[in-house]
């Protein structure tokens, strides 16, 4: 028997909708017709029907941008302000995935470079790598199932999708807008189910691509499980540092890292959470970022006002106040918040000096808290920033060439921004974790490679 959800708003935890979830023979149906698609070359869709589906969708979500934004909003807690940058980044997305599928070619081998292979011409196609299971995060609930879902569409793969449970509608809505914009409903399917399920699903002998978006410790587990063959991607999180020297701008660096570490209160796998700088600088900058985070406006993430929303359930409220509670003990100096402002909502907050060993500074915070750290020889503060087992973005703030090529090479990091805030993205750039934090890159043209695969044609002359 199938069930339903109900979806609250992670302000107010009033419900604004439900979903049905599915249960495992539910499920099943979906991968026998998904796989069924796969195998039978001659239901494949061309590339020209695959361009129409996201042309029209691109243009439905343009003429919903503001509904799709209140959806986020009331649904994912993502302030109203950055929900509407998310729908503009999702049509973008969607755009993308269009001018990507043109990009899908192959090439020559040349085969007359010895006696073997001469009277021969070959070259390469890239073909769909079959059914493709997809289960996304919470905190960009539009634009992380586009990243997943319109890369299969565009690519030519059946695919199934898991939402998370706590912001179902967005990817429902998304869905949706593939049906009304042509996609036959057999390649696309909304496999909405409990984890349990989810599993049997990620983990079955029908999938060729696994994407993930989420923890770290989900992830590599369900990398650990999947059948033989089965290609996947993760992206978890990380702990993102931020690596300050003497010649900084500090008053132009102090707006960069308020929104690299406050937007959508913290809950970004990039989100800057620790700040090292020179010892006659950090508590300065410790002072003047909380000043920034002070005057930032916490509340319902629908409110046009606000700009820092709820976390996305009251246990994780909990658990960061715990958190910060434990590096105060250790002798961390909040410099501003350091409270919760409710059952929902937890204060911008910033610590100066938490002990190295504590919560806040050896494991993503996932929470409106950015941590300022003092030292006295720019070599050890490479060393902290990079003794974690996450790595995935970074920043520097310089003036000095030197220094922002040191923290180039030395910064153990997929992308260094060098003065800039480490949640910077566009969406066809690489975008990936290292170690701990993730497997293969993201970024649509990346991910298209992914569920593609080479298959090469070799002709006797």
């Amino acid at each position: 028997m199938s069930n339903v959800v109900e979806v609250l708003n992670p302000f107010d935890l009033e419900k604004i909708g439900s979903v049905e979830v599915k249960n495992w023979n539910d499920i099943n149906v979906m991968l026998n017709v998904a796989y069924g698609l796969h195998r039978d070359r001659g239901t494949w869709l061309p590339a020209y029907r695959r361009i129409e589906v996201l042309k029209n969708a691109a243009r439905i979500m343009s003429g919903r941008a503001e509904d799709l934004a209140m959806l986020i909003a009331s649904e994912g807690g993502k302030p109203l302000i950055d929900a509407r940058i998310e729908v503009a980044r999702a049509i973008d997305g969607v755009e993308l995935c269009i001018h990507e599928i043109g990009q899908m070619a192959g090439r020559e081998i040349p085969m007359d470079l010895t006696a073997a292979g001469s009277g021969r011409i070959a070259f390469t196609q890239r073909e769909p790598i079959g059914v493709v299971v997809a289960a996304s995060a919470f905190n960009h609930p539009l634009n992380l199932i586009v990243h997943q879902v319109a890369p299969a569409v565009a690519t030519g793969c059946p695919v199934l999708i898991k939402p998370a449970l706590d912001t179902p509608l967005s990817c429902e809505a998304f869905v949706d807008i593939l049906y009304e914009a042509g996609l036959p409903k057999e390649w696309c399917h909304l496999a909405i189910c409990q984890n349990d399920v989810a599993e049997r699903m990620i983990t079955d002998a029908r999938v060729g691509f696994f994407s993930f978006i989420g923890s770290a410790r989900v992830g590599w587990m369900l990398r650990s499980k999947l059948a033989p063959g089965t290609r996947c991607a993760l992206e978890h999180g990380g702990a993102a540092p931020v690596i300050i020297d003497e010649t900084a701008d500090i008053d132009a660096m102090i707006p960069l890292l308020t929104k690299g570490g406050f937007y959508h209160s913290g809950q970004v796998c990039v989100s800057v959470q620790r700040v090292f700088a020179p010892s006659g600088m950090a508590e300065t900058v410790a002072r003047k970022l909380a000043e920034a985070a002070s005057a930032l406006k916490v509340g319902d993430a629908c409110d046009a006002s606000v700009e820092c929303g709820p976390l996305i359930r009251p246990g994780e409220v909990d658990r960061v106040e715990q958190w910060v509670d434990e590096a105060v003990a250790g002798g961390a100096r909040v410099m501003t918040g350091g409270n919760r402002l409710g059952r929902t909502t937890y204060a911008p907050t910033v610590l100066l000096n938490p002990p190295a060993d504590a919560n806040v500074s050896t494991s993503e915070i996932f929470g409106p808290i950015v941590c300022v750290y003092e030292y006295d020889d720019l070599s050890a503060a490479y060393d902290a920033a990079n003794a974690l087992p996450f790595a995935f973005q970074a920043s520097v703030f310089t003036k000095s060439l030197d220094t922002a090529m040191h923290a180039v090479r030395y910064l153990d990091a997929t992308a260094v921004m060098v003065n800039d805030h480490t949640a910077f993205r566009v969406d066809w750039m690489p975008f990936a974790g290292r170690r701990q934090s993730g497997y293969n890159t993201g970024g649509i043209g990346y991910t298209m490679h992914d569920m593609t695969q080479d298959k090469m044609a070799v002709i006797r002359l």
